[in-house]
């Protein structure tokens, strides 16, 4: 089975939560980047701020971190694997995904 290819996520890449909060990865390569932007990798969760899911007893947020558990299966920077624009990331403690808004468009792995 073949991956589809998708664009490498870099460490400036628009990516927020479902209740519009921004994500930050708090690990890039910076030895290798794409666009001149470090590329994000599959180490540590992502930082989440500005989220607006109210917190317990009225919700069950705010989204604090996020965690990607999908990337790249043959390119790797510094030894881990890169992040991809169609990857999956689930945000604790809500549960709900990252959203990718916004990449480079002219690198792409699989």
């Amino acid at each position: 089975m073949t991956a589809m290819p998708s664009y490498i996520l870099h460490a400036d890449a628009v990516v927020t939560c479902a209740h519009t909060g921004r994500a930050q990865p708090s690990a890039a390569d910076t030895k290798v980047s794409v666009g001149g932007h470090a590329v994000a990798v599959l180490r540590g969760p992502y930082t989440v701020s500005g989220c607006t899911q109210p917190p317990p007893t009225s919700g069950n947020g705010p989204c604090a971190t996020a965690q990607f558990t999908t990337s790249a299966l043959k390119v790797r920077a510094g030894g881990l694997p890169v992040l991809l624009a169609d990857g999956k990331a689930t945000c604790v403690p809500t549960g709900t995904p990252l959203q990718i808004r916004s990449t480079q468009t002219k690198v792409s792995a699989s």
